[in-house]
């Protein structure tokens, strides 16, 4: 299928790893102009040399923390000044979770959250907020919003609660731009193997005492499928939900752990 998104330009927060690198490379082999950000230069310009020489494709880099306001604006400002205006904003930015202990009510303390949910949902908000008007400009834009199966699932407080106010975000966002040619939706991720994933296997096992193998059995039985889904299958629900073809999608959320889960959604 044409997705139709050769010529679109694309920003993509948490861009230099993960599933935000993995979008950011389905795009540029899509013919999509990309943006990554994220706040480490070095892994970042490193990323950036990677996904062009995958791709091919036009890819530029911004150093930018979108827990500020500030550097928000002028991530957006360099972005439009570099490609003439944004099409699609890829919210991927976040704190990890599940790669290390979860921390209990006593544990929690204000600062957990607020930087949680400073960097996650206000910062998906920082930059909804900042591409929106070029992209009624445009008369047409997509928005989509990596959020996570802890909105499903009760496997860590402050992951839930985050998770749960992008899904809010994501149809408020939608009923008020959707007038304007904007469809916006969010993804949610289950467990996913990224770059990250080895070192995280390689501590349960030294920590359980069991062999690696064994880790990855255990993880793998998350969802029916026995097998963890990996940040290039993200990439392609994503790329989809970004094209002209995803037009009937809005305000929803795509669960996307492969069957992650025993609850039913209606």
């Amino acid at each position: 299928m044409e997705l139709g998104l050769k010529g679109k330009t694309a920003l993509i927060t948490g861009g230099s790893r993960g599933i935000g690198y993995a979008v950011a490379r389905q795009f540029g082999l899509e013919g999509v102009e990309v943006a990554i950000v994220a706040r480490g230069k070095q892994l970042l310009e490193d990323a950036e040399n990677r996904l062009i020489s995958e791709t091919g494709g036009r890819v530029i880099s911004v150093v930018a923390d979108t827990g500020r306001d500030t550097e928000v604006n002028a991530m957006v400002s360099k972005v439009v000044k570099e490609f003439g205006g944004i099409d699609i904003l890829v919210n991927c930015a976040a704190k990890p979770l599940g790669q290390g202990s979860v921390p209990t009510l006593s544990e929690i303390t204000d600062d957990h959250f607020w930087e949680d949910m400073n960097v996650k949902v206000m910062g998906y908000l920082r930059c909804a907020r900042g591409v929106a008007p070029h992209m009624k400009t445009r008369g047409w834009g997509r928005i989509i919003n990596v959020s996570g199966l802890a909105a499903r699932n009760a496997v860590s407080t402050i992951g839930s609660m985050r998770n749960v106010a992008v899904v809010a975000m994501t149809k408020n966002l939608a009923e008020e731009l959707g007038s304007c040619g904007i469809n916006v939706t969010a993804v949610h991720p289950g467990r996913t193997w990224t770059e990250a994933t080895p070192k995280v296997v390689a501590a349960r096992a030294r920590g359980q005492g069991i062999s690696e193998k064994e880790v990855l059995q255990n993880m793998a039985k998350d969802n029916p499928l026995n097998r963890i889904i990996n940040a290039d299958e993200i990439a392609y629900v994503v790329t989809f939900l970004a094209s002209p073809k995803s037009v009937a999608i809005n305000g929803d959320v795509i669960s996307a752990g492969g069957g992650a889960g025993k609850s039913i959604h209606y």
